[in-house]
């Protein structure tokens, strides 16, 4: 991974905050790292001598974020509510906004009270798919914990105040100055730094290392495949769209990739081993629709089983559609389904980035998401439920 700083556009930006812009859509350019509203970013400054937190808002794209795209915040605030023995997510999102300097500006990212802890002007967050891949391989603590030495290595547990209140107790007299980041198991990676070029070349730099890592240990040779079925779309499309309740729109795949994905053998349990990274589920769902005979049966068997999953786990939440986002098709593809194009088209994205990673990880020993529990944890967040109680 190259670095995309330059001098004679950085030069341009003067203050913090538009540093931080520039970084942050450095980031936001390379879609390894981060995609569709994925990670986050941000920097500490005075203001009226009282130190805030611009992190990203709720809504923006790294890739395009600009200077309002930040939500200003009190430290003081988000330091409090760190020491807070626990918090719903709703309160905490309350509580940030509620510090916010500036109420016209987004609700500050989820991870806002995190980057406040770390005692950096400048913090980096991103999902980077290499270190995302080692952690999600069956050695995966091992391997990362080998890798980043000198890294504060967290284990999963839901992003949010829950993660916030993890490294809080875990940096308790904790030597910041000796670490050179910090990486979430099955979630992303962290770098800081006082100065804006050098946190954001920390994670290239860090991300890079991932990278070598897998092109020396889990090297992928995607054979050329020609589409060696036919398979009857508009028959899916017309019964997933009954299902849905909706007229959905389809992305359909069968890039080489996705034909060798869907070729692998004992496909059912091949592809139906959870999400990348926690964030996707909502897009995405825990697994896709495999499809190896009967489109109807195979549906049917789909929602049955989402239901199942929502039962064994569920205390108040609000079940959501159990129809299927995207589907696995035995020899043919992959094919992603949305409202309308743009949404089958990001959740397309996700999936391919998901295909390689799956791949690369069976090489380290085999691919492993987080549990089901934690997935209809992350699937059934509060602040998402909040969102279909209104």
């Amino acid at each position: 991974m190259k670095s995309l700083w330059k001098e004679n556009e950085a030069k341009n930006f003067k203050t913090d905050l538009e540093l931080r812009v520039y970084t942050s859509n450095l980031l936001g350019r390379s879609a390894e790292l981060v995609l569709h509203g994925g990670g986050n970013t941000s920097v500490k400054s005075l203001v009226d001598d009282e130190e805030i937190l611009y992190v990203k808002g709720s809504g923006w794209d790294l890739v395009s974020i600009k200077a309002e795209g930040f939500a200003p915040v009190k430290m003081s605030t988000l330091l409090e509510m760190a020491k807070l023995p626990s918090l719903s997510d709703t309160d905490m999102v309350a509580g940030q906004k509620e510090a916010m300097i500036d109420k016209s500006a987004p609700n500050p990212s989820v991870e806002a009270i995190l980057h406040a802890l770390i005692p950096y002007k400048f913090v980096d967050h991103t999902h980077a798919d290499a270190v995302v891949t080692i952690s999600n391989s069956k050695d995966g603590e091992k391997l990362i914990q080998e890798l980043y030495p000198n890294f504060l290595i967290v284990p999963y547990v839901m992003p949010g105040f829950i993660l916030a209140r993890e490294i809080f107790e875990m940096t308790q007299n904790f030597d910041w100055h000796s670490c050179e980041g910090i990486i979430l198991h099955h979630h992303g990676i962290f770098t800081f730094d006082d100065d804006a070029k050098i946190s954001y070349e920390k994670m290239i730099k860090a991300v890079s290392k991932a990278e070598e890592f897998l092109s020396t240990n889990a090297y992928l040779g995607i054979p050329s495949l020609h589409v060696s079925k036919e398979f009857d779309i508009e028959s899916l499309k017309e019964l997933v769209s009954n299902k849905k309740g909706f007229e959905i729109s389809l992305h359909v795949n069968t890039s080489s990739l996705a034909r060798f994905y869907a070729s692998q053998e004992h496909l059912e349990s091949f592809a139906t081993r959870g999400v990348l990274t926690p964030e996707h589920i909502i897009r995405t769902k825990r697994v896709p629709l495999v499809i190896t005979n009967n489109i109807a049966d195979k549906l049917e068997q789909y929602i049955e089983q989402y239901k199942a999953y929502f039962r064994k786990f569920a205390k108040e939440e609000i079940c959501l559609n159990p129809a299927p986002n995207y589907v696995v098709i035995k020899d043919f593809g992959v094919i992603c389904i949305g409202k309308n194009e743009k949404e089958a088209s990001i959740i397309n994205d996700i999936i391919e980035h998901t295909m390689l990673a799956v791949l690369r990880a069976d090489k380290l020993g085999g691919y492993k998401s987080i549990s089901l529990k934690d997935s209809f944890d992350m699937e059934y967040w509060e602040l998402e439920q909040a969102k279909l109680k209104k």
